[in-house]
């Protein structure tokens, strides 16, 4: 099973199977957590649910280490919002063109998210960036133009992202050790 997890204080938990369809076990795992006081639901398809967030996740986390500003100053000047909009959007053609079924309100829905975020709010990932730590580049915008290659898709927006991130990132790897 797979699972989804806000990453801005909310927690909240989707389960599904990978190969997608509906599972008893699933729904039974979801029906255990919400007994625990968890919110928590199963899916059918994993698959959209996954892209769902990391439509919402990579741009924000990419454009907000790219900025180094919480998503409150960053989601309120015109040319970082339209920053944030079109690596989204990239990131949801991608998926579209690896036949997820995202739903059509989707990028509308994850602004809305964006803008009631409070105050103050960064990413893991841009902490991460911003301390000099390895982070989530590669899993995240890296994964968004891997997969755009691989599709055929552009993907311009978050191709300049990771390689703007890219040098800090090899940096803090090195550092710390790690590959």
């Amino acid at each position: 099973m797979e699972g989804a997890l806000t990453d801005c204080g909310l927690f909240y938990i989707v389960l599904g199977e990978p190969d997608g369809g509906e599972s008893n076990r699933a729904r039974d795992l979801a029906a255990v957590l919400r007994g625990a006081g968890v919110d928590a639901e199963a899916t059918a398809d994993i698959v959209a649910v996954l892209w769902s967030k990391l439509v919402f996740i990579a741009a924000t986390s990419a454009v907000g280490a790219a900025v180094r500003v919480p998503v409150d100053v960053f989601r309120a000047l015109g040319e970082t919002r339209a920053l944030l909009v079109a690596a989204m959007e990239e990131t949801i053609a991608v998926a579209r063109a690896r036949g997820v079924a995202l739903a059509p309100e989707l990028l509308d829905r994850t602004l809305a998210f964006v803008d009631s975020l409070p105050a103050g709010t960064t990413s893991s990932m841009q902490r991460d960036v911003m301390a000099g730590r390895p982070s989530e580049l590669d899993a995240q915008c890296g994964a968004v133009v891997r997969l755009g290659r691989e599709a055929r898709v552009p993907t311009p927006v978050n191709d300049v992202l990771y390689a703007v991130l890219l040098p800090q990132e090899r940096a803090a790897r090195q550092a710390a050790g790690v590959a």
